[in-house]
């Protein structure tokens, strides 16, 4: 049995939640889906400047999962830039 997940604070609500390259038809596009805590953990680093400790104890997880987190984000945003996907920001 796996361990139930924790609720972690998303403070943060973008208004855009679709980004796509330009000139190319959606339906020919895979789609790289974000979640909100992978979106909260690029803010708070890169946005707010806040230090790995801070956003972790911000996001009120664990540095380590914190780091998880941030790791997926940048690995997504990078196979949709490099790869040409779209990219899909979860509501």
């Amino acid at each position: 049995m796996t361990r139930p997940r924790l609720c972690r604070r998303v403070k943060f609500r973008p208004r855009t939640t679709f980004f796509k390259p330009r000139g190319v038809p959606l339906r020919s596009l895979d789609i790289v889906e974000l979640s909100k805590e992978e979106v909260e953990a690029m803010r708070l680093k890169n946005i707010s400047g806040l230090d790995q400790t801070e956003c972790a104890k911000a996001m009120r997880t664990s540095q380590s999962t914190f780091q998880r987190i941030l790791s997926s984000a940048y690995n997504k945003i990078s196979q949709a830039i490099i790869k040409g996907k779209a990219i899909s920001i979860q509501k």
